[in-house]
């Protein structure tokens, strides 16, 4: 032992700063050691980064090897300034719109500050994408965006603000109760409005939740997807994946591999 660790080949960090909110970020990028295709490389931007990017990664690295394996594509990890898995306060506040819950949090502590969703879609859109773009080369249109629990509420609200922004979305287990389901709420007249604008048929959705995680998350999950299958009727691809044995946290792992098979598989397969 050399006493330095490990490191994942093949990647880098650096910290990028939101001029809207001020807040920093610590963005991990794992870069395909095959060559970039004409168009630049399919790229998946991931939410909680200091928890999944190195298994996201290691996945990926290992399932695109291998000439019948997945296409060589970006990952890129949108994380905080912590050695630890999560930074509870600044994801509760990046990916949950404004509310006011009453009481406390269902562990007794109290709820920390909420709404700036907005704000970090607009960090995403306007400072990393371009930030990426200018550091590697990035097909623009096959772009994916994965988030899991409130990052999966994240995931979610994208697709109803700004569908366009991405051609994948990956909502894992997602916390559609927040505000008192409003997502759910505003999903029909999306739909609606979807149905008669005809929405990009590029579009693609997975929805992924454990069946053994709390009966109101995989119900929410099953609600979500309920509301939004009827979209394939026009052209956008809309799946769902109930993963048998699996819990909250548990299900992240057999996510990864199914949703790099989602956005990176190629098309001839």
């Amino acid at each position: 032992m050399n006493g330095l660790g490990y490191r994942l080949p093949k990647t880098e960090t650096f910290e990028l700063q939101a001029s809207r909110s001020g807040k920093n970020y610590r963005i991990f990028v794992s870069v395909p050691a095959k060559p970039a295709p004409a168009d630049g490389y399919p790229i998946l931007y991931a939410l909680d980064g200091n928890a999944c990017f190195a298994s996201l990664a290691e996945a990926m690295r290992l399932q695109s090897r291998h000439p019948l394996g997945l296409e060589p594509g970006l990952i890129v990890g949108i994380g905080y300034d912590t050695g630890e898995p999560f930074e509870t306060n600044r994801r509760f506040y990046d990916f949950t719109t404004p509310a006011s819950p009453s009481g406390t949090r269902p562990d007794g502590s109290p709820w920390p500050e909420t709404g700036g969703a907005e704000a970090f879609l607009s960090f995403i859109e306007n400072e990393l994408k371009p930030e990426i773009e200018r550091r590697y080369p990035v097909d623009r249109e096959r772009q994916a965006l994965f988030g899991h629990s409130l990052g999966g509420f994240f995931v979610l609200h994208t697709l109803l603000e700004q569908p366009d922004a991405f051609r994948f979305y990956i909502a894992g287990s997602p916390s559609v109760w927040w505000d008192e389901s409003v997502l759910l709420k505003r999903l029909p007249e999306w739909r609606k409005h979807a149905h008669e604008g005809k929405p990009d048929n590029r579009i693609q959705l997975m929805i992924g939740v454990g069946a053994e995680e709390k009966q109101n998350m995989v119900e929410g999950a099953k609600q979500a997807y309920g509301l939004l299958a009827p979209l394939e009727s026009c052209g956008m691809r809309v799946a769902f994946e109930l993963f048998d044995g699996e819990g909250h946290v548990s299900v992240i792992h057999p996510l990864i591999s199914r949703m790099l098979r989602f956005v990176f598989q190629p098309a001839d397969r």
